[in-house]
């Protein structure tokens, strides 16, 4: 490679990468899932497009596709947050191994009769595209402004972070399976499962605890600490690799216990990370576009939409009934997550992995799989949001906690500063410091004003742009941080929602019945509503979570700890 063909390089692909971001913004007003705006970019890029870039290194593209891959699903770790497990931890588990089996076999047996493949072949087709993809979900929905109740929103984030792996040994074992068949597939499945799996658990464990540990100790520049979480969790994820296990297992986990933990500038290594994961996006579909010679695929238009049929509108719904029935989801909610099993990068990827290992078919699989994932998008990824609202599981926007400093007191694991600006519209205005709402064992440290700190803070009267520092325990800042936040105006959406009235969650239902006439069964009658809904729910309601009697509706407004502390009464049927 001369000189100039390396800074035409150089100027291609940075020009490609801007296209990507700018194309964002259009995408967002379209309503258009942004990772098909990412591939339909490359293809033009490519062959058959304006750009002519002809690009067919299969080996390059596993590499940079595994290494996008690892970052990502980091990322998908770092931003899990602690509370999502208590609600749909097991739910998720279930939908990203239960579910995936399912998905990867019914797909298998389509694709094994469509294109008259071996069993072994098709079943690797269905293992491919087995995996859903978080970062496409999630930012559909964002761009949207959708709040998803927190038991759908969770068991979705957890799912699709977590099923990757599951899809990738599913795809490994079965290309090992045909390039080199033994007598007894059962016993291998089974054997290679509990070594992937084994190695990754226990990789993921023991290097997140070691990171989080190095993060929390080293004393190291600002800069410094998201490369060490970065180069940390990929050196875990090659290692466990080397060793047999999910590399993609083990570096989820270690992001999860990064991402659960207050450590020193933890904000700039979520925001780096985040940044970093929208990167390895881009670079990832424009270059699986770019493999993609659209002029060769007309044969596979027909199979393919006839797979994609199967996945979509069969195999994945069947595979959430059978996964979900031990956890009771809402009949809704089970719908919207089946229709969110929007395919992505990963199964593109996985598609490579026949081509390494000297397969026959392996354009066959590559072009068939991307048309999958092609079509995935576009029919799922275009109607994920209005299908939202029209199964209501969207919760109104949720008053967000201000922007704030959070500096980590390195000597003390449970301490953090906090420093919060006074604004205009903001409850703290105008009260005095020692009125502010400290939790126990957090305190008020000081008030700066025109960069000086005031004598006496608790009875200092906050003005607008004053600066209140104060020392909480980690995790018990939401309180404060309320009284900092923007006053909303009344949001008539939001008292749509949650009903015209709020009632005490400890009313026994037995008297609301009486005072708006429906009928409730002797043994609910002494029951608490609160208790009551509990019992619909099975001792884990979410925010949003209804139950219609008669003429009202109970809709839960709060849950603290899976304690139900505040609940709206709506008048109506659903």
């Amino acid at each position: 490679m001369t000189i100039d063909t390396t800074y035409q390089f150089i100027f291609g692909s940075a020009l490609l990468a801007l296209l990507c971001v700018f194309t964002s913004v259009l995408s967002r007003r379209l309503g258009a899932p942004l990772l098909l705006v990412f591939l339909v970019l490359g293809m033009l890029a490519g062959e058959d497009g304006p750009g002519g870039i002809k690009f067919d290194d299969f080996g390059l593209a596993f590499l940079v596709g595994n290494l996008a891959l690892a970052v990502i699903i980091f990322d998908g770790g770092l931003g899990a947050r602690r509370d999502t497990f208590r609600v749909s931890l097991r739910p998720a588990l279930s939908l990203a191994t239960v579910g995936v089996l399912v998905t990867a076999g019914l797909t298998g047996l389509a694709a094994h009769w469509i294109l008259d493949l071996t069993w072994q072949e098709g079943l690797l087709i269905g293992a491919i595209v087995g995996s859903t993809d978080a970062a496409a979900v999630f930012g559909l929905l964002r761009s949207a402004g959708l709040e998803l109740k927190e038991r759908t929103g969770a068991t979705l984030e957890i799912e699709s972070g977590s099923n990757d792996p599951m899809a990738i040994f599913l795809t490994i074992t079965l290309v090992q399976l045909i390039s080199a068949p033994t007598g007894n597939p059962g016993w291998s499945l089974l054997s290679e499962l509990a070594i992937q799996m084994g190695l990754g658990l226990a990789a993921g464990g023991a290097g997140g605890y070691l990171l989080s540990w190095l993060l929390s100790r080293l004393q190291l520049s600002a800069s410094l600490y998201p490369l060490l979480a970065l180069t940390g969790a990929l050196s875990l994820f090659g290692v466990t690799n080397l060793m047999g296990g999910s590399g993609f297992l083990a570096i989820y986990i270690v992001g999860v216990m990064i991402g659960s933990k207050s450590l020193p500038y933890g904000g700039d290594i979520h925001r780096f990370h985040d940044g970093l994961a929208w990167l390895s996006q881009i670079i990832m579909f424009l270059m699986l576009g770019l493999l993609i010679t659209p002029s060769k695929m007309t044969s596979i238009i027909a199979p393919a939409i006839a797979i994609a049929f199967v996945l979509i509108f069969f195999a994945r719904p069947l595979a959430v009934l059978l996964s979900l029935a031990p956890f009771h989801f809402p009949w809704r909610e089970q719908v919207f997550i089946s229709w969110c099993g929007l395919r992505g990068a990963v199964p593109i990827i996985l598609a490579l992995f026949p081509s390494l290992a000297g397969l026959e078919q392996t354009r066959i699989y590559f072009d068939l799989v991307f048309f999958v994932v092609l079509i995935s998008l576009i029919l799922q990824g275009w109607t994920i949001a209005p299908i939202a609202r029209w199964l209501r599981v969207e919760l109104p926007p949720p008053v967000r906690e201000p922007e704030h400093l959070t500096l980590k007191i390195p000597d003390s694991q449970d301490k953090e500063l906090l420093l919060y600006q006074v604004t205009p519209s903001c409850r703290a205005l105008g009260i005095q410091g020692k009125q502010l709402p400290m939790a126990e064992g957090a305190q008020l440290v000081g008030v700066m004003r025109l960069g000086v700190l005031l004598a006496a803070p608790a009875e200092q009267k906050l003005a607008v742009d004053d600066y209140v520092m104060a020392l909480a325990t980690e995790g018990s800042s939401s309180a404060l941080g309320r009284f900092f936040a923007p006053e909303q105006p009344l949001n008539l959406e939001t008292s749509l929602f949650f009903g015209e009235f709020a009632i005490n969650p400890d009313a026994r239902l037995a008297d609301l019945a009486q005072l708006y006439c429906f009928d409730v069964r002797d043994k609910d009658s002494a029951l608490s509503v609160a208790d009551f809904v509990l019992t619909q729910f099975h001792g884990k309601p979410v925010v949003g979570d209804r139950v219609q009697l008669g003429p009202v509706q109970f809709v839960v407004k709060e849950v603290k700890d899976g304690v139900i502390t505040a609940i709206g009464l709506k008048l109506g049927r659903k």
